[in-house]
This record gives C-alpha cells, sequence and structure tokens, in this order.
C-alpha cells in the first residue's frame, strides 16, 4: 500500500509507485519506485532501471525516461560501491555517473537518486526546505558510516533534519554471519538489539533499527518510513537476495523548481 502523504510535493498519478508519508516542506518532491510501471521483462521485469545487472540498456534508459517524466526533475545515477562517499548531485548532472553511495542537493529541478533491490534507501530533507539527500545504505554502507557522511554534507543540524527509510529487506528475511553482528557491536554495543539468532550459527539483522540506531547518532529524531520488506513481496519489488538476478527500484527526492 503505498504511503499517504504529508506536506511532499504533488506526484501526478502513476504505477504503483511510493509515496513517503513524511512531514517534508511542500518544495520537496519524494518518490520511491517499484518493480512495476516500465517496460522490462523476465527478471526484470518491468521497471528496471539499473544499468548494471545484464538487462538491455535501451530497456533501462526508457525506463529512466519515465521516471524522470514523472517527477519533473533530472535523476542524477550514482555508481554504488557500498561506501560512504556522498557527492553533490548538481555538480554530477550530465556527467559520467559518479563513484558514490549518496547523493545530495541544493539545487531544483535536480533529483538524488539511489537504486536498491534490497538494501536501505534512505531520504534526507531540512524542516525548510532548502536542502535534500538520498543515501544507499546495505550493511555495509551502513557500517562505514554513510549516513553520518549523508548528514556531514547536508551541513545542517541533526535537529533540522528529517530521515524518510525506504524498501528494503526486512528483519525476518535478513540473514547475516556472526561476524557482520559482531562488526556492528564492536562499533556500538547497543546494535545487539539489531540482532536476533537463527539457524546455522547465522543472525537475522534489522535494518532498519541500525539505521535509525544511526541516524539518532546524528542528532535525527524525526525518522519515517520501514517496515516494506522488498524479499517477502516479489509482486511488488525486486530482490537480489530472493531472485538472484534483478532488477533495481529507485528512491529518489528533489526540489521543486527549474534549474
Amino acid at each position: 500500500m503505498n504511503e499517504k502523504r504529508s506536506g511532499s510535493t504533488m506526484i501526478p498519478p502513476g504505477p504503483d509507485w511510493i509515496v513517503p508519508g513524511w512531514p517534508a516542506p511542500g518544495r520537496v518532491g519524494s518518490l520511491a519506485t517499484t518493480r512495476r510501471g516500465g517496460s522490462g521483462g523476465g527478471a526484470f521485469a518491468s521497471l528496471n532501471l539499473g544499468d548494471h545487472v545484464g538487462d538491455e540498456p535501451a530497456t533501462v534508459a526508457a525506463n529512466r525516461e519515465i521516471v524522470h517524466r514523472r517527477i519533473g526533475a533530472r535523476p542524477v545515477w550514482l555508481k554504488q560501491v557500498h561506501g560512504a562517499r556522498v557527492v553533490d548531485a548538481a555538480q554530477c548532472a550530465g556527467a559520467s555517473p559518479p563513484e558514490a553511495d549518496a547523493a545530495f542537493t541544493r539545487q531544483p529541478g535536480v533529483a538524488c537518486a539511489v537504486m536498491t533491490a534490497d538494501c536501505l534507501p534512505v531520504l534526507f530533507c531540512d524542516s525548510a526546505g532548502t536542502v535534500v539527500a538520498a543515501a544507499h545504505a546495505g550493511w555495509r554502507g551502513l557500517l562505514a558510516g554513510v549516513l553520518e557522511a549523508t548528514v556531514a554534507a547536508m551541513n545542517a543540524p541533526g535537529p533540522e533534519l528529517m530521515a524518510w527509510l525506504g524498501p528494503a529487506i526486512g528483519p525476518q528475511a535478513f540473514e547475516v554471519g556472526g561476524e557482520v553482528r559482531e562488526a556492528f557491536i564492536d562499533a556500538d554495543p547497543a546494535a545487539a538489539a539489531a540482532f536476533r539468532p537463527a539457524h546455522g550459527g547465522k543472525w537475522l539483522a534489522d535494518i532498519y533499527l541500525l539505521a535509525r540506531q544511526r541516524l539518532a547518532g546524528s542528532g535525527l529524531t524525526r525518522v519515517s518510513g520501514g517496515g516494506l520488506c522488498t524479499a517477502s513481496d516479489a509482486e511488488r519489488f525486486f530482490s537480489y537476495r530472493r531472485d538472484g538476478q534483478t532488477g533495481r527500484m529507485a528512491s529518489l527526492i528533489w526540489l521543486a523548481g527549474k534549474r
């Protein structure tokens, strides 16, 4: 089910995509795509936005244009590497995709975009609607500090920022090894609450809770979203853990207006 929007820029009706329900200022537009509404087939049916997964380049380009037309802002796509680098999307527009896992902008008409298929997308904005950002946060990126780096790049106090957690693999499906749990607990003992035992010495991780802990550490008290599991809903979401070869969805955020 789509979330209810609260204060964000209006999005034209279209496919079964997700408009975040969060108290963003009116000039902030935000959206998360699903796997529906595009032109692809097979493992990539139908709105694959990833150009690195084996899909036809022309199909990916057409799907990206669908998103561009719907939001009215030009997405800046990243070459994501599960790290913590953050770039200024306005400085990257029209260039080759930068190697980064988060982007911010203060420039209207430019959309920060991250692609996921189980990893956690996190959207950010400030209360005044002057800066927005998007981060790709798998467990490696979370551990590396991608959320903290994104907050720092936005150059605004944590209490003035808000975040929305998009669709990701849920705590009933995200199985990790003991070394992942230990790495998080070494960084913050409170992270132990985000893990529970599974079979064979494995652990089930709550990536939403891990993200909320990291955001709280950066001073964010207004965090919305969470709870949509990509792995358990094959009709709506791509999932790498579930399917192996699969497409990518996008979570996007932008400031309304002309460049």
